[in-house]
């Protein structure tokens, strides 16, 4: 049975969230946005911490302000670094652009050309570069106001690899030379331990894996389950005593296909973008924490009463935490992101989620 928390008694976010990924009820749906490939920046809040993009990339008073003005300012309740995905691709050899105001980093290129030649592939050094930053930026965020969770997030290894070699180059060695292709996602996420490990000893309290490329679209339900499954769950096993709060992951796509090796997924939630039915999800997805949906494209696109509506509509329909479907976009008006936690703030009591058989 789960446990019930009066109305009447205040959750910080830190106890909402944590009580919702244990399952738990608690007074109302909790309000995010992780960070990492979910990015919550919006121009708005680096205009009010004067902590604008590209520089908060790599500074990490500039990266912890900014993640702290958005909950300051009425946003998401939560904090949550870094801002985009090249954090690991870039310590590992990826050259990375580093965007623009408007314009997340992106890889430029790749540093091998073939899945046999990870071993020129750099570690991941949480000392230096901007591996560094966001754990610096980690431990700013934690002397800022202790009731607010910090989420730690990861790029997927599936999609990190497709960040150091050439997606379709990849992708062919899955079929062509599979023995190559484990070597490379092992020394992934042997890395991808190592940095998730640091941000969550820095204090972060929770932790969020993003993997967009490997959805079920892209490698149906026979490779996800031999090559994206045992390396989610492999990071999940690892970081699951420091991940105190719980673990997410994301997956980009539609989910169809593979709801049966979604339920093999370790981890507490599992979050999905807005292409997918969240009835659904709820109907063939037991024992997660369902996360999500709200449509990035309305939130940048539409205005308060349509993001209240398909808040309401994501809540009726199964959703224990509401959060956008991805990464918002840089341009979304701050005024919808306020419109999706008052959403949540006006939510009923949820009910614990069914998380038998985790």
């Amino acid at each position: 049975m789960p446990t019930l928390i009066p109305t009447k008694e205040r959750l910080t976010p830190k106890d909402r969230l944590t009580l919702a990924l244990q399952g738990k009820t608690v007074d109302r749906p909790p309000c995010i946005c992780p960070g990492g490939m979910m990015n919550m920046i919006v121009e708005s809040v680096m205009d009010r911490t004067k902590s604008p993009w590209p520089e908060a990339h790599s500074d990490s008073r500039l990266m912890a302000d900014l993640a702290a003005g958005m909950y300051e300012g009425g946003g998401f309740e939560n904090y949550g670094v870094p801002f985009c995905m090249t954090v690991e691709a870039e310590s590992m050899g990826a050259p990375v652009s580093m965007g623009s105001r408007t314009h997340e980093p992106r890889v430029t290129d790749y540093p091998i050309d073939a899945v046999s030649r990870w071993i020129e592939l750099r570690d991941i050094d949480v000392t230096t570069g901007r591996a560094k930053v966001v754990i610096e930026a980690i431990r700013h965020l934690g002397k800022k106001n202790p009731e607010v969770p910090i989420i730690a997030n990861l790029t997927g290894p599936i999609s990190l690899a497709t960040s150091l070699i050439e997606p379709v180059l990849f992708f062919k060695a899955l079929h062509k030379k599979p023995e190559e292709a484990h070597e490379l996602l092992e020394h992934v996420t042997k890395n991808l331990i190592a940095f998730g490990k640091a941000q969550l000893e820095a204090g972060a309290q929770l932790l969020t894996i993003s993997d967009p490329s490997g959805t079920g679209e892209i490698l149906g339900p026979r490779m996800f389950a031999r090559f994206a499954l045992p390396y989610l769950n492999a990071i999940v096993r690892e970081l699951n005593d420091f991940a105190k709060a719980g673990t997410i992951i994301h997956i980009c796509g539609r989910l169809k296909g593979i709801y049966q090796e979604l339920n093999l997924l370790g981890c507490d939630a599992l979050s999905f973008d807005a292409i997918t039915d969240v009835r659904q999800v709820a109907e063939h997805v037991t024992g997660k924490v369902l996360m999500g949906n709200v449509s990035t494209f309305a939130l940048e696109n539409s205005g308060p009463e349509k993001i209240t509506a398909l808040c309401k509509s994501c809540l009726a329909h199964g959703v224990d935490i509401l959060s956008p479907a991805c990464g918002i976009g840089p341009r979304t008006p701050f005024e919808n992101i306020q419109a999706m936690v008052n959403a949540a703030k006006k939510g009923e009591k949820k009910e614990g989620a069914n998380k038998e058989g985790t």
